[in-house]
């Protein structure tokens, strides 16, 4: 686990030293290839205590939080990290409050961060050494070099991706996503016209919607990227991102209609040589009163442009969902709260689940998963691919990331997205589960990318409902290996299953047949809900997960799987056992203390030092509860419990 510090690093008198991302050349580097390299051997790490006098965590100063890149080229990072001035739950999410900070006496020079990564939040523990240069840091900053919350998240996401020199160029959408465990939206701000350009920029954002989505301006962060000038060499640069702070529409006080935006610049200089710049003919539009007011609005690195000018000189607009303060997502869209969602892993499988796009008649081989959506929804599907691994040459050396060639591919797509597949999402409406799937996939279906993009995330917006929907995810190339997440956010209530063919459940444990397999995420706590085993009188508190066995013919099949999230060599022992739960509860949130006294009808046991336990078993229809454990109390750990029903036609 990245924030195990106990194996993975030392302490040298009384300061903590990580080993695993090293204050040297190492964490620095990936394989020489940017700019970064020619300060090769120049920089050293200090502490924030020896970068100035009294450094801080943060500070209550809005203007002394903003982001300001240095000489690395992540400011579509820093503009994700915006985020957590908007959310004060965010905040906490990603950096832990309490944590000792430099006048504390039990500071030890080690601080801990949270990044999401592929359906989970990792812990990530690092020590407090930063990148200097002159004894300054030489890479992110707050606009007061005392404020260190923002150069301390950057080295901890530098440490996930393995060096600072992969943070050099990515999405924003991406980092966005890193640091909500949410969504981000993107739109293109021209129309390329018809044809192939206008597949690869997707959707364009219309005007009246750009507006609507700056009233949220308070709640999400909004970002602006340009990929590069028509006319040459741009003031703005290329491939780089800005933050859209505000929108003021003055067609009131001016004399014709007028609606300025407010662009921040992570670079921290104004580099606006528009009629809205400091001392720019602009001005003279408005009430000099007016005009003084908005000038003395903008902070350092930011500047005025016209709504006009911002569609022509922009290229693209990238928004992440806002996230209520109990943590769940809000639409984009209609402000309704999607307060209802469903995950589930999968994987292209050369021969046998990577089928490829819809112009493939191995198309129906890709993973296949059932949507339930009960009552009338406003739906966003998600499908998230995971990073490949690097290849090498013949050197054993990592090959050097191939040079951005197309504008689409923003912010240096041609950096890392050449290590993502070109993916697709596509959804069918079907009447009941006992379909035909060659018939249904030669239909058009309800809703579907326009294109395979090589994005990592890719998604869908819709209103459903009430039904079954076929969920298909796809590679653009068949035989395209990969693992993916899908993600299903919804206002009402809806379930996910994954559909397993006869022979699909090979390598799986699972018998011949179809089933259904769906996926529930927990935890065990110490001191809230780490009961142990059957063993100790606290195995009561242990999570408790409801198990419905509908009505039909016999008994039902299944497969019960516990799967713990840890290293191989670092495995709890675990169990789960299933209890009926008693009919005077079949309609409520079974409560443990009715029935965890009676025998379980099922167990996994003995607790087994094993990534993962699973029984196969018969049920009765009627209301069950599965609860996983660990064998002794007080255990912490997560884990994913896996149900697997067989269907019978």
């Amino acid at each position: 686990m990245l924030g195990d510090s106990r194996v993975l690093s030392i302490l040298e008198g009384d300061l903590y030293k990580d080993l695993t991302f090293p204050a040297n050349d190492d964490s620095l580097f990936f394989n020489y290839s940017t700019p970064l390299a020619h300060f090769q051997g120049e920089i050293c790490w200090l502490r924030p205590q020896e970068i100035c006098s009294t450094p801080r965590l943060f500070s209550d100063n809005q203007y002394e939080w903003q982001v300001k890149q240095g000489m690395l080229g992540d400011c579509w990072f820093l503009c994700a990290c915006a985020a957590l001035q908007k959310s004060k739950f965010l905040l906490a999410k990603v950096i832990p409050p309490g944590q000792p900070c430099w006048r504390d006496e039990k500071y030890r020079g080690c601080f801990t961060c949270r990044i999401w990564q592929f359906g989970h939040w990792v812990e990530v523990t690092i020590d407090d050494r930063l990148p200097c240069l002159g004894g300054k840091l030489c890479f992110s900053q707050c606009q007061t070099d005392d404020v260190f919350w923002l150069p301390l998240l950057e080295k901890a996401y530098a440490k996930v991706h393995g060096s600072y020199e992969q943070l050099w160029a990515g999405q924003v959408a991406d980092g966005l996503v890193d640091l909500t465990g949410g969504l981000a939206e993107r739109w293109a701000l021209k129309d390329p016209g018809r044809g192939t350009e206008r597949e690869r920029a997707g959707k364009v954002l219309e005007k009246a919607v750009f507006r609507r989505l700056m009233n949220l301006k308070e709640k999400c962060v909004m970002s602006c990227s340009v990929f590069s000038s028509q006319q040459g060499p741009s003031e703005l640069g290329e491939f780089h991102a800005f933050i859209v702070v505000d929108m003021q529409d003055l067609s009131k006080v001016s004399r014709k209609e007028t609606v300025l935006l407010r662009i921040h610049n992570p670079w921290g200089r104004r580099c606006w040589t528009g009629p809205w710049r400091e001392g720019g003919p602009g001005w003279s539009q408005l009430d000099p009163v007016v005009a003084a007011e908005l000038l003395s609005q903008i902070q350092e690195g930011e500047f005025w442009v016209e709504e006009e000018e911002f569609f022509t000189e922009f290229d693209e607009i990238i928004t992440g969902y806002p996230i209520t303060e109990e943590g769940q997502l809000q639409s984009l869209y209609t402000d309704r709260v999607l307060s209802h969602t469903q995950k589930l892993y999968g994987s292209w499988v050369r021969g046998q689940s990577a089928g490829g796009c819809r112009n493939n008649s191995t198309f129906p081989m890709n993973p296949k998963f059932w949507l339930r959506v009960c009552e009338q929804s406003e739906v966003c599907i998600a499908l998230l691919q995971k990073h490949r691994k690097y290849s090498t040459d013949w050197a054993g050396r990592i090959r050097s990331w191939p040079r951005l060639v197309e504008a689409d591919q923003s912010l240096a797509d041609g950096l890392r997205g050449k290590n993502y597949h070109a993916v697709g999402l596509h959804i069918w409406k079907v009447e009941k589960k006992q379909f035909n799937l060659p018939k249904t996939l030669s239909a058009p279906p309800i809703s579907g990318t326009v294109s395979h993009s090589y994005n990592r995330e890719v998604h869908l917006h819709c209103d459903l409902s009430p039904g079954y929907y076929l969920v298909v995810p796809s590679t653009f190339l068949n035989d395209a290996e990969g693992n993916f997440l899908l993600r299903v956010f919804s206002s009402g209530r809806i379930s996910l299953r994954c559909v397993r063919r006869k022979g699909g459940g090979r390598g799986q444990g699972l018998p011949g047949g179809e089933w259904e397999t769906a996926q529930l995420e927990g935890c065990w706590r110490k001191g809230q809900n780490a009961g142990g085993s059957r063993n100790f009188p606290s195995f009561h508190t242990n999570p408790c997960f409801p198990l419905t066995v509908p009505a039909g013919v016999g008994q039902r099949g299944l497969r019960v799987a516990l799967r713990q999230h840890c290293p191989d060599n670092k495995c709890r022992p675990i169990g789960f056992h299933i209890f009926q739960v008693p009919s005077d509860n079949n309609n409520v949130t079974p409560l443990p203390a009715s029935f965890l006294h009676l025998e379980p009808v099922v167990s996994c046991v003995p607790h087994c030092y094993s990534r993962e336990v699973s029984q196969l078993c018969q049920l009765p229809s009627g209301h069950y509860a599965i609860v996983p454990s660990t064998y002794l109390p007080d255990t912490e750990g997560t884990f994913t419990v896996i149900v697997a029903t067989k269907i019978d036609r």
